[in-house]
C-alpha cells in the first residue's frame, strides 16, 4: 500500500458543517488499487460525507484527498474522471429513457459518440429490454441498476457504491454483486458502503470502520474477523435440566430448552474441549454439539461499542 499504488489516498481529512457539526475528524487511510474495499459505520458516522467529498459534491474543511494520483483540489477534472459514484438516493430525470440517460451522462464527460458504451452497460445491468422506456416506469431495482450503469459511462478505474443494495431484493443483490466482482476482476477498484455486514464480509478484501467521524479500524477482512474472540457452542444433553450449570470457563450460558444449552466463551482463553469437559465433569452426557464462529457483525458491534 505504498504511495502511488493507492487508488484513493485520504490524509487527515476533516469536515465541519455550518452550525459546528463535525462529520469527519482527521480521517486518514488508503484504498489499495484493485481491491474491493469496505467502508462501514453506523448511521451518521461520516461515510456519505466522505464519499460526497470524493465525488466533488461536498467541500472539505481541511486535509487532503487524492484519487488515482490526482489531488481533488489541484486536479479536480482528472480526479472526477477517475471515479464513478453510485449514490444512496435514486436520482435522475424521469422523462429520459435509460439509453438517453447514459448518452447524456457520456456527453457530460466529453466522450465521443463512437466511444460510448450505453448499450453494453444496459446489457450488463439486465436493462436492454427497457432501453427505450421512460425511466419513471422502471422498478426501484431497475433504477438502482441504471445508476450503476450511469456511474460507469466514462470507464473510471474506481467505482464507489454507497449503500447500493438498500431495499433491493435478494436476486437483484446477487446480480449486482456478480457485476461488481466481474468489474473488479477487470481491474476496477471498488469502494463499498453497506449496512449488510455479511455482504461486506463476503465481498471485501479490506474494511475500514468509521464511527463519530474517526477511523476505528482498517484491516484485511480476514484479520478483522479474527479479532472476534467470542465463540458459541450449542450442546444437547441426555436429560432434562431444571437449572443451568455454572463454570468459570463459560462467558454466558442460556437454556434454550430442557435439553439444549448455548454457551459462549472467549476463544483466546479457553477452547471448546474445555467447555465440553466442564459439562461432562458435572455428570452431563453430551448427545450433540454445534458451534457458531464469530463474524464481522461481532467485531463491528464490539468496536462501535468501544468507540
Amino acid at each position: 500500500m505504498a504511495g502511488p499504488e493507492a487508488a484513493i489516498r485520504i490524509e487527515t481529512l476533516s469536515k465541519v458543517y455550518s452550525g459546528g457539526k463535525l462529520a469527519l475528524d482527521a480521517v486518514s487511510f488508503d484504498v489499495p488499487r484493485g481491491q474491493i474495499f469496505g467502508l462501514l459505520g453506523p448511521n451518521g458516522a461520516g461515510k456519505s460525507t466522505l464519499i460526497n467529498i470524493l465525488a466533488g459534491l461536498v467541500t472539505k474543511t481541511s486535509g487532503k484527498a487524492v484519487i488515482w494520483g490526482f489531488d481533488i483540489d489541484e486536479h479536480p477534472r482528472n480526479s472526477k474522471r477517475s471515479i464513478g459514484v453510485v449514490p444512496q438516493e435514486i436520482i435522475f430525470d424521469p422523462f429520459f429513457t435509460p439509453r438517453e440517460t447514459l448518452e447524456i451522462q457520456a456527453g457530460l464527460y466529453g466522450i465521443a459518440p463512437s466511444q460510448r458504451r450505453s448499450d453494453e452497460l444496459l446489457a450488463a445491468m439486465h436493462l436492454s429490454d427497457k432501453a427505450n422506456a421512460y425511466a419513471r416506469t422502471l422498478s426501484g431495482g431497475m433504477k438502482r441498476r441504471l445508476l450503476v450503469a450511469k456511474a460507469m459511462v466514462h470507464s473510471p478505474p474506481i467505482l464507489v457504491l454507497d449503500e447500493p443494495t438498500a431495499g433491493v431484493d435478494v436476486e437483484l443483490r446477487r446480480q449486482l454483486w456478480d457485476y461488481v466482482r466481474s468489474l473488479n476482476r477487470q481491474g476496477v477498484t471498488v469502494v463499498l458502503t453497506t449496512h449488510y455486514l455479511e455482504e461486506a464480509e463476503e465481498l471485501c478484501d479490506r474494511i475500514a470502520i468509521i464511527n463519530h467521524g474517526k477511523v476505528i479500524a482498517n484491516e484485511p477482512t480476514r484479520d478483522l474477523v479474527a479479532k472476534a474472540q467470542e465463540k458459541a457452542v450449542v450442546v444437547t444433553i441426555d436429560r432434562d435440566l431444571d437449572a443451568v450449570p455454572t463454570n468459570t470457563c463459560f462467558d454466558n450460558i442460556v437454556l434454550i430448552d430442557e435439553r439444549t444449552l448455548e454457551i459462549t466463551y472467549q476463544k483466546d482463553k479457553v477452547n471448546a474441549g474445555q467447555v465440553l469437559g466442564a459439562l461432562t465433569a458435572d455428570g452431563l452426557g453430551i448427545v450433540d454439539v454445534s458451534t457458531r464462529d464469530p463474524d464481522l457483525e461481532d467485531v463491528f458491534l464490539s468496536l462501535v461499542a468501544e468507540g
